[in-house]
């Protein structure tokens, strides 16, 4: 699969045209980081459009920094950005709604699409990217975990190159040989590291108690708060579990999680021979957009390098199915009806929203996730309205769970 080529800007020095980026979700963590990666290589991208939900002050300044052609914000401060925009000499156009998301990541002039919007909202930015044959990387992993071998299909029909951007899967990949052809004969297994996040030695009986500040504090990441509420229930990794089931087409049971405090071991792959190849690095996300940015180069990352004389030691512990019962609930929706997947995913994002709004205890997370999967049981979606209608159909089961128990 080959990504997209343009024709050269007029703002390119040189002979050589730079590459065209598109980035959705740029005020979140991973957008500000693909943002510092960006530039720090001004000679080899130009960025052609940025993407917000709601947060216009940092949309305008990156606007200001990196002059894109389109930005895309929700309607209702769509008019409020265009006129500062204007004011401020800027001939950026501001557009607005899900399908500007689409237009703007299948743009012919966009040579590559950072896919980092947050949850099922970021699935049909991606399919267009994907259908549009970009360089497609992918930090947005409910693309897969909601869309499956449906966005896998699109991926191939469109000649798309996938490129995992979350630091497990970027490890994988880095550590992998070159021809995928060959996975299944030479892997015997896939290792995902985690670090176990702010509650790995905390008493279990406790984490009722849990405060949405508490579970936001990562021992090693700065994250967005959806993403470190699952880090402390270790959902994101029940996550990343779909998701290299479906990125490596290795089976679920040749998928495996070891609890690694440091992460400074990202991922391994063991081999038939029983070899271990392991990618390295200090957790720091601009190493991973980096690698995916430069692929199949390299370039400098403004991450800093793993000091060896100064690393703690590195240790490596169980999964504590007690402690973190939601990350077991990954092997579980693989070997269901396909599109189960989806259903997990749904009933998260509304538990860690009911959370983080104070709405549902910490421990409650997993009892929603659990009785969505016992509810909702979907036949298996082969198009992107019968999986945002099994998504809508989880999303209210959830909704209706967490409403009976707010009035008790």
């Amino acid at each position: 699969m080959t990504a997209s080529t343009s024709t050269a800007s007029p703002l390119t020095t040189g002979s050589a045209a730079r590459s065209r980026v598109a980035v959705l979700g740029s005020t979140g963590s991973i957008g500000t980081s693909t943002l510092d990666v960006l530039a720090r290589h001004p000679e080899r991208f130009e960025v052609f459009a940025l993407t917000a939900a709601s947060q216009t002050e940092l949309l305008f300044q990156q606007c200001q920094q990196f002059r894109p052609r389109f930005a895309v914000i929700a309607e209702v401060h769509r008019v409020a950005l265009q006129e500062r925009l204007r004011s401020a000499g800027l001939n950026t156009e501001v557009l607005s709604g899900p399908q500007a998301l689409c237009d703007v990541a299948s743009a012919p002039e966009v040579d590559a699409v950072m896919a980092a919007i947050v949850g099922a909202a970021g699935l049909a930015s991606c399919l267009a990217a994907a259908r549009a044959g970009k360089k497609l990387l992918l930090a947005n992993k409910e693309a897969l975990v909601v869309g499956g071998e449906f966005f896998l299909d699109a991926v191939q029909a469109g000649g798309a190159r996938l490129l995992p951007i979350d630091s497990e899967h970027s490890a994988i990949f880095q550590s992998l040989p070159e021809d995928p052809a060959t996975w299944e004969r030479r892997v015997h297994k896939l290792i995902l590291t985690a670090s176990g996040g702010p509650f790995r030695t905390r008493d279990p009986g406790s984490l009722a108690q849990v405060t949405p500040d508490e579970a936001c504090a990562h021992p090693n990441w700065v994250m967005g708060r959806k993403i470190s509420v699952d880090s402390a229930t270790m959902m994101n990794k029940a996550l990343e579990v779909i998701e290299a089931r479906f990125l490596f087409g290795l089976p679920p049971e040749r998928i495996e999680v070891v609890i690694h405090p440091q992460s400074v071991i990202h991922s391994m792959v063991q081999f038939k021979d029983a070899s271990i190849v392991a990618q390295l690095g200090t957790p720091d996300m601009r190493g991973p957009i980096a690698y995916g940015l430069s692929w199949p180069d390299r370039m400098e990352s403004g991450a800093a390098a793993v000091d060896f004389t100064r690393v703690a030691p590195l240790t490596f512990e169980e999964a504590d199915q007690h402690r973190f019962p939601g990350l077991f609930l990954s092997w579980e929706a693989l070997r269901a009806v396909p599109g189960t997947t989806a259903v997990l995913n749904a009933a998260n994002e509304v538990a860690v929203d009911a959370f983080l709004s104070h709405r549902l205890r910490f421990d409650q997370i997993h009892q929603l996730n659990r009785a969505t999967l016992e509810a909702v049981v979907p036949s298996k979606p082969e198009s992107l309205e019968a999986l945002m209608a099994l998504d809508a159909e989880a999303r209210q089961w959830a909704q209706t769970w967490v409403e009976k128990r707010a009035s008790h």
